[in-house]
Parts: C-alpha cells; structure tokens; sequence
C-alpha cells in the first residue's frame, strides 16, 4: 500500500464522524458492548489503543460488530502493526513515526495515521506521501492555535489532533480548515464502561457526533 492510498483511506475513516473515540480497554467481555453503543451514538470508527493485555482481544470482539470501523492505536513497532492486522484492525495510528513503523504499514496493506507533533514531523510525512496525519499531542503542543499555524504553511496536510481533546475544545479544533476530526477519551469513560452503562455512553457518542465541523 502506497502512503498515498493509505492516506485516502484514512481521510474516509476521519471523515465518518467529528469524533474518533481513543479507547482503553482492560476487559474485551465488554468490548462488543462498548462498540455497539458507540455505534448507535453516530461515531462508527472506533480506535482501541495497545495499551492494556486485552487490546488485542477487543479489537477482535469489535470488528465483528456490524457498521463499526476498527482501528488500532499506539502502534509502535512492526510487530503491532501485524498483530494488530491479524487480529482484524482495519487502520492504525500512532503516537509518532519511523520509516520502520511506516515501512512495516506499507508493507501490510493497513492505513496508517501517523502522529507528528511539529512542522518539521508534518514535512517529512508529506514528503513520504502521508497527507493525513495525527497531531500529537494536540493540547500539550500549544493546541488549536498551533494546529491553526502549522495549517498556514503547510495547507496540503489534514490532521486529527488528539492528546487532552474534550467537548469543552473540541469545537476550536474543528473549526480549522486543516482538521479532519479529533481523537478522544471522554466518549467512553472507564466509570461508564466498568459499570456497563451503555446508555450514558451512546448519549455521549451522540453529543460528540453533533459537534459542527
């Protein structure tokens, strides 16, 4: 897969939603559960970190959940990238970029968004043929304003900054002509998920889904 084709894909994957939900998850018993509701809130594509030893396990139980899009975030090495693939993820993300990860990507046909969190890690992105990138992380790097003049000069790159993105700021992010979506946590809370309240997550999902863009 070229970048160029991987970058496409995951510019459709952006595009479902104003929202990607990033979770963690401990117990993928409540994975299809979690995706389900999700679903059913408007936010179809659904990143599950590597993060936790059931990660694996839950991006599994969700890809086979009908009209969800599974992803697998923290990507890190070339073994992610084909546990991940194996186990069903659909694209990937990751926190950062090295010609290995990216190599390993392209070498398995799965999207990558790639993180960069400066102007000279979007360049050199978009040198390789990534024009979708991640920025990470989007608060810590000075947020929307630093998205916003990253935008200026160079325009050709569309990103989804995650990393402290909420309700509360994510609309300064998505008014940004070089922002796709944002990636965040605060849809699927691990109060929520523990105590299976379904219900408060999908109402979550959908307040997410309304946000303008």
């Amino acid at each position: 897969m070229t970048p160029e084709h991987a970058s496409e894909l995951t510019a459709k994957v952006c595009n479902l939603a104003p929202v990607v939900p990033v979770l963690v998850i401990d117990d993928a018993a409540s994975a299809a559960d979690l995706a389900r509701a999700l679903i059913k809130g408007g936010l179809p594509a659904l990143e599950v970190t590597l993060r936790t030893p059931a990660a694996l396990d839950a991006i599994r139980e969700m890809a086979a959940v009908e009209g969800g899009v599974v992803g697998a975030g923290t990507l890190l090495t070339a073994d992610d990238v084909e546990r991940a693939k194996e186990a069903g993820a659909t694209f990937g993300v990751s926190p950062g970029a090295t010609n290995r990860l990216l190599d390993a990507c392209e070498a398995n046909d799965l999207p990558l968004l790639p993180g960069a969190a400066t102007a000279t890690e979007a360049m050199a992105l978009l040198e390789r043929g990534y024009h979708v990138q991640k920025f990470f992380p989007a608060e810590a790097n000075g947020g929307a304003k630093a998205l916003k003049a990253i935008g200026a000069p160079i325009p050709q790159v569309k990103f989804c900054p995650t990393g402290g993105v909420s309700l509360a700021n994510a609309p300064d992010y998505l008014s940004l002509s070089n922002t796709l979506c944002v990636g965040g946590s605060w849809v699927a809370p691990a109060q929520l998920v523990k105590a299976g309240d379904w219900a408060g997550i999908t109402a979550l999902a959908a307040e997410a889904a309304a946000l303008p863009r």
